[in-house]
């Protein structure tokens, strides 16, 4: 059996890790556009290099919770392929496949970027990266080159879509955990597994928008739905 499972910030909330957008459309206090986007990157940098010096710090206060274990200890067993796509740019799914080692056939795709890593705005080089990064960092790859933070911002395509997609299309189950379902290209994931003929189950706090998408929906904290759920299966 070939099984895709879609993680969003609600899988790391429990974590201590913040959501990615407030009711107001505020990212802690900050407007999206000034510290996610391309424009606001080249208006401001030092702001933008701040916001995420201070997020890549704050991953030492945090640890993976139940959630991210059980995907770990599923991993570890399962047979078929597995592909965990996370819209998160932390390293906690990482951290827990560090704890449990999964079974060849497992793959960890992180299609928004990660926060532990920087980039060179010139060659698209990618550097693991556990400091903070200066407002004109210059690339160890390229002489004209800066280092940015390696998230995908809007405007940007997020990564692996073509993996991604071909995994979709060939998957038997489909699990999305923690995400809000809202924003594509990740809300359009259920219908592709839809048309592949795979079962598909949404595991959130409550029903997202496209809950009636789903074969079947579980709903409560992760740390305690998701386990009991991959228990059960």
């Amino acid at each position: 059996m070939n099984l895709v499972v879609l993680t969003g910030a609600g899988i790391s909330a429990e974590s201590g890790v913040p959501t990615f957008r407030a009711s107001d459309g505020l990212w802690e206090g900050h407007r999206i556009e000034a510290v996610a986007t391309p424009e606001g990157f080249a208006a401001d940098p030092a702001l933008v290099q701040d916001f995420y010096n201070q997020r890549r710090r704050h991953l030492a206060k945090v640890a993976p919770n139940a959630a991210h274990r059980a995907l770990a200890d599923l991993a570890a067993r399962w047979r078929g392929d597995f592909l965990l796509v996370t819209q998160n740019v932390d390293d906690l799914h990482d951290r827990a496949h560090v704890e449990t080692p999964p079974a060849p056939g497992f793959e960890l795709i992180h299609m928004h970027g990660e926060l532990l890593k920087a980039r060179c705005t010139a060659s698209g080089a990618v550097y693991y990266w556990t400091g903070d990064l200066e407002t004109a960092h210059a690339s160890p790859h390229h002489p004209q080159g800066v280092l940015r933070p390696h998230i995908v911002w809007f405007g940007e395509m997020p990564l692996a879509m073509e993996r991604i997609e071909a995994a979709l299309e060939a998957c038997d189950l489909f699990v999305s955990i923690g995400t809000s379902g809202a924003v594509y290209p990740a809300a359009g994931f259920v219908q592709l597994a839809r048309m592949a003929g795979a079962r598909t189950v949404e595991i959130n706090l409550e029903p997202t928008q496209g809950a009636r998408l789903f074969d079947e929906g579980v709903y409560g904290p992760a740390t305690e739905a998701v386990p009991a759920f991959f228990d059960a299966l």
